[in-house]
């Protein structure tokens, strides 16, 4: 039985808080909601944006620029919110350790108020995106209860989705997609900042971060707290200390516990963990998801539909995303994080297939294909949407400790957007050079994903850290890597004496790390 303490009479299943509902929204509608609504605006304004530049060089230098000229500075502008993704993915990783996670994503806002030209207003619109894509998972990862935290964390995708929904919506034409208001539209992504400056302040820091980086065990008592409707789960307050207990005796760093990447690269007992979310991370972008946003404007047109009704029906795309997103947040802590991301990938290696089928014989002219390309773009979206969208936020979070996970996000957030911008740049000379099979390098990125997902990710739904890690330490094994290392295995037993899907504490082996008792009797008497 556990000691006596002031958390005994609690129970250990925590559910949906208003705390941890609009914490939820506060971080995510100044982090992931940035990035998809700051990807969707800058398709509406693209005629009115070159034209700017066109007239404002006329203006200054008595000439105009000719087409490849135009098209060289649009890419630059396109590219620069990529190069700054990837900026704010390594600078995430600090930010997360020396400031904490909330204070990350209420400092990254400085970069979306400060922006002001076109060119550098997408790199600081990217730097912001690539902190609060790493730091938004890692706060909602380590703020929620285990049995929530897929569901949780899966948030981050669904206010992704509804950026971009919410982006394509802004950018019509009746709304700020007209040529004299561009400006605005570009400007309107202040305002999910000024939200987040505003309203994050009010909510806790993570308490994982309070108590392993930090050391400070009372503020993390209150955040956890605040976070679970008053009461202090005691296997979870118990799961921390373990994991404190473990960090420092392994005296991985005397003042801070946190890796750096070269360290992450170095250990060999976390190379299939770090090879699982780089494979994940670069699956996600290489997929071509983003590239079949493009293609749409394209495949509508050839299904019939008037040019000045293409925008009303590309909504549907981010539409679709968003209410299988959604739909996704419902079904991770019931189907798991490994069967959504390998049936995902699946969904979309078949529609891809299907597609390519379709341009051939639509090029042909048979009756009826373009509206099977149509279909396909849905689908291939709706299967992105429902596992691969938001399941690879995750994994860094649940499948490293506190000390690896901020370099964790860092490698996989840098690779992330180092294949958006290669793929960015890239589509125009595979479609050129490929034509109607454009699409068959997608597919071959989608099999190869399922397949490499499949034989290497464990199921982590509902598993702690501990549970995780042994899983892999298991499929090495029996991959013929390196046999469980004994001892190791042993420390990590542990962690199945405070399993956050237990219902009560009767079945739970004995403490081995006493949770002392406090002078107060209320966990959050002095929050």
């Amino acid at each position: 039985m556990m000691p006596a303490s002031k958390y005994n009479s609690i129970q250990t299943t925590t559910t949906w808080t208003a705390t941890l509902v609009l914490t939820v929204f506060s971080a995510a509608i100044g982090g992931t909601f940035q990035y998809g609504y700051n990807l969707s605006i800058i398709n509406a304004p693209t005629s009115y944006i070159q034209k700017f530049i066109n007239e404002t060089y006329m203006e200054r230098w008595d000439t105009g620029l000719d087409t490849s000229q135009l098209t060289l500075l649009w890419t630059c502008i396109v590219s620069a919110f990529s190069l700054g993704g990837l900026f704010g993915a390594l600078l995430a990783g600090p930010m997360a350790v020396k400031l904490g996670r909330k204070k990350s994503l209420l400092l990254n806002n400085i970069f979306m108020l400060v922006a002001t030209m076109i060119i550098l207003a997408r790199f600081l619109v990217g730097v912001n995106s690539g902190v609060s894509m790493n730091v938004q998972p890692m706060y909602f990862g380590e703020s929620a209860p285990v049995h929530l935290r897929g569901a949780v964390a899966f948030s981050s995708a669904v206010f992704t989705a509804f950026g971009i929904f919410l982006g394509q919506v802004v950018g019509l034409t009746e709304i700020l997609g007209a040529q004299n208001l561009w400006p605005y539209l570009l400007a309107s992504n202040a305002i999910p900042a000024l939200i987040q400056v505003l309203t994050l302040p009010w909510f806790p820091e993570s308490p994982r971060y309070l108590l392993i980086d930090k050391g400070d065990r009372e503020s993390c008592e209150c955040a956890l707290a605040r976070l679970r409707g008053g009461e202090v789960p005691p296997s979870e307050m118990e799961e921390m200390l373990q994991e404190k207990e473990r960090l420092t005796s392994a005296a991985i760093n005397s003042h801070s516990t946190a890796k750096t990447p070269w360290a992450l690269f170095k250990d060999k007992d976390l190379r299939t963990q770090l090879r699982t979310v780089i494979a994940a991370s670069s699956a996600m972008m290489l997929c071509g998801n983003d590239s079949i946003y493009f293609y749409a404007y394209y495949i509508f047109l050839e299904a019939g539909i008037p040019l000045q009704k293409i925008q009303y029906v590309t909504i549907g795309t981010g539409a679709s995303e968003f209410l299988s997103s959604i739909l996704s947040n419902f079904l991770i802590e019931r189907v798991g994080r490994r069967y959504l991301l390998i049936g995902g990938y699946s969904l979309m290696s078949f529609w891809s297939f299907v597609f390519t089928i379709a341009l051939v014989l639509q090029s042909q002219g048979v009756a009826g294909m373009p509206y099977l390309s149509m279909a396909c773009v849905f689908a291939y979206i709706l299967s992105f949407g429902l596992g691969p969208a938001g399941v690879t936020g995750i994994l860094p979070a649940e499948i490293f400790d506190q000390a690896a996970r901020p370099a964790a996000y860092m490698i996989a957030g840098s690779f992330l957007w180092i294949c958006l911008l290669l793929v960015g740049m890239l589509f125009p000379f595979i479609v050129k050079t490929l034509g109607n099979y454009c699409f068959l390098p997608f597919m071959v990125v989608c099999v190869v994903s399922a397949l490499f997902l499949g034989f290497t990710l464990p199921e982590t739904k509902g598993k702690t850290l501990a549970e995780i890690t042994l899983e892999f330490d298991k499929k090495n094994s029996s991959g013929g890597n390196r046999p469980v290392d004994r001892p190791r295995e042993a420390q990590y037993q542990m962690g199945k004496a405070c399993s956050f899907t237990a219902s009560s504490h009767e079945d739970e082996p004995a403490a081995k790390i006493e949770i002392q008792n406090s002078n107060s009797d209320n966990p959050i008497s002095d929050c």
